[in-house]
């Protein structure tokens, strides 16, 4: 099926207000041959960035796709969102912070184009992040070389390319926890790498805490590998032996030296480590549980308030107040 636009550029907005017209407009003014479209998925922000975003379907330019949140979902669902109403033969995803320049989107798309790449994600000479959240990028990235099938080295970044054959892969995938890069590896190993300009952010403050990242790091290490529950049955048969080897050092000891009195710091210290790693392997098999329930019982990955489609800069110059709704593509999910 041909696509209706060569690219597709879908950014997911959570407080972004003061920096997605300026990124609109210079994606607006890209030169892409075969045609742009922009799809912003609003993420329940609490500041006004569902109304300026609505502003910007009425200006003249590359088409806009408005996808509209229920509630905030955090950034992976938002980009789900977002890639569901794609419509590109490819398909950028960024953040709304202005610290991936826009003019290399197109360098961006060219590259992955040109060389046949399914997939195509962006590093860094230097990041323009806080210390701390550089150091959780590297331990999500050393952790993700060990869970999920990743090229060994690959850095994992939120902007990215795929072609259209990648999204329609992991689009149907509703689970309530999505990790959008484990979902990709799932697909191909075609990828390719690009060095991009990373510029410190334009406005506001960065939307991730030390929870949310602890959240999308969850989101890698417990849905897409069943290496935690490996790590503890090996643990367990670990403490087991270590457990054998001290009962029989201790016997053979007793037997040797019939004065030895019993040791209480020792005994405690045992049972605390003991109890302690039980607690920790119980914990990781009730998140498995738990996230289970919740998929079983259809916690939604995304719900779409509403679908704003506006096809042309001819049909934002003429419309009236607001853009229209597309009623078919208005869904509740």
């Amino acid at each position: 099926m041909n696509a209706p636009f060569a690219l597709s550029v879908v950014i997911p907005v959570y407080k972004g207000a003061a920096s997605i017209g300026e990124l609109v407009e210079a994606l607006r003014a890209l030169d892409i041959e075969g045609g742009l479209e922009i799809v912003l998925a609003v993420d329940g922000s609490p500041d006004n960035s569902f109304e300026v975003c609505r502003g910007l379907m009425r200006q003249p330019g590359a088409p806009i796709t408005l996808v509209n949140l229920s509630r905030n979902f955090g950034e992976h669902n938002a980009v789900m969102a977002g890639l569901a109403q794609a419509r590109g033969a490819y398909t950028i995803t960024m953040d709304d912070d202005l610290q991936n320049p826009p003019e290399e989107v197109k360098r961006l798309f060219e590259h992955t184009r040109d060389g046949g790449y399914d997939l195509v994600y962006t590093f860094y000479a230097s990041k323009q992040h806080a210390a701390w959240r550089n150091l959780g990028s590297a331990f999500t990235n050393w952790c993700a070389d060990r869970l999920i099938d990743k090229p060994k080295g690959l850095y994992l970044s939120s902007f990215r390319c795929m072609n259209a054959f990648v999204r329609e892969q992991i689009v149907p995938y509703k689970g309530p926890y999505p990790y959008v890069d484990g979902l990709l590896m799932q697909v191909t190993q075609n990828i390719g790498r690009l060095q991009v300009k990373h510029l410190p952010r334009a406005a506001g403050r960065t939307n991730y805490t030390l929870r949310r990242l602890v959240r999308l790091w969850l989101s890698m290490f417990l849905n897409f590998s069943v290496m935690p529950l490996r790590l503890a049955s090996l643990t367990g048969i670990g403490l087991s032996a270590l457990g054998f080897l001290g009962f029989v050092f201790i016997l053979a000891e007793a037997l040797i030296n019939r004065d030895l009195p019993t040791g209480w710091a020792s005994t405690m210290s045992a049972v605390v480590l003991l109890a302690g790693v039980q607690l920790l392997i119980l914990g990781v098999m009730g998140e498995y549980l738990g996230r289970m329930f919740l998929t079983a019982n259809q916690k939604p990955q995304y719900i779409v308030r509403e679908v704003l489609r506006m096809e042309s800069a001819s049909q934002a110059a003429d419309a009236p107040e607001a853009p229209r709704a597309t009623p078919n593509l208005t869904a509740v999910r």
